[in-house]
């Protein structure tokens, strides 16, 4: 099974760049909607406000990746750190981002 998160942004140039000068993938959808995606980790964004408030989430979207010492490194000083990359105890290595959007993105490897 697989999972998209379709979340709101109040700038869809914004997040498209902002995504895209991270390595994602960033493709025009249908009704003002994009697509990005890394290492299978896909999200939908949407100026369309279908729930009459401003972007929020109270959770962290995680996204297992191959490399995530590598992916830190060619992220590192170009994005809002929430965590530097880490060993937690409970298996894996990982770090997080706050997008444009102010949404939180922790990028995990299991060990």
């Amino acid at each position: 099974m697989s999972l998209s998160l379709l979340l709101y942004c109040t700038d869809l140039r914004q997040t498209e760049a902002w995504y895209a000068a991270l390595g994602f993938d960033v493709r025009a959808s249908q009704q003002n909607t994009i697509t990005v995606e890394r290492h299978g980790c896909k999200l939908l964004f949407t100026e369309q406000d279908l729930w009459n408030a401003p972007p929020a989430l109270t959770g962290t979207i995680y996204c297992t990746i191959p490399d995530v010492e590598a992916f830190y490194e060619s992220v590192k000083g170009r994005a809002t750190m929430a965590w530097p990359l880490q060993r937690m105890r409970y298996g894996s290595i990982e770090f997080a981002l706050i997008d444009c959007n102010g949404y939180l993105l922790a990028f995990q490897q299991q060990v």
